[in-house]
């Protein structure tokens, strides 16, 4: 099968950051691009999302807000109590404010 050499320009960012992904995903920026043409062959069309992920902080910024928490309340002497108990806090302290 003859083969042809594709040259594309981009910006090298866009390039870099790229092959990070593609890295990640366990391939290189050559079979990626060749795996794009072939599907959009396929499909007559773009052909696909191949995504990750952009930056789990979500998850991390509730876990790091958890661990404040539990710190927090070791801290304070209630890390022991029971859900009625934090419950019976909650109300005293609404009725405090209310009244």
């Amino acid at each position: 099968m003859a083969t042809s050499l594709l040259q594309v320009r981009i910006e090298d960012s866009i390039k870099e950051e790229a092959a990070e992904i593609f890295e990640r995903l366990g391939i290189d920026t050559s079979t990626a691009v060749r795996m794009f043409l072939k599907r959009a062959v396929m499909e007559n069309g773009i052909p696909f999302s191949m995504t990750l992920p952009k930056a789990p902080y979500h998850a991390e910024r509730g876990y790091r807000a958890m661990v404040e928490i539990a710190e927090a309340s070791e801290k304070n002497g209630v890390s022991n109590m029971t859900l009625d108990e934090i419950n019976a806090e909650i109300e005293k302290s609404r009725c405090e404010r209310q009244g």
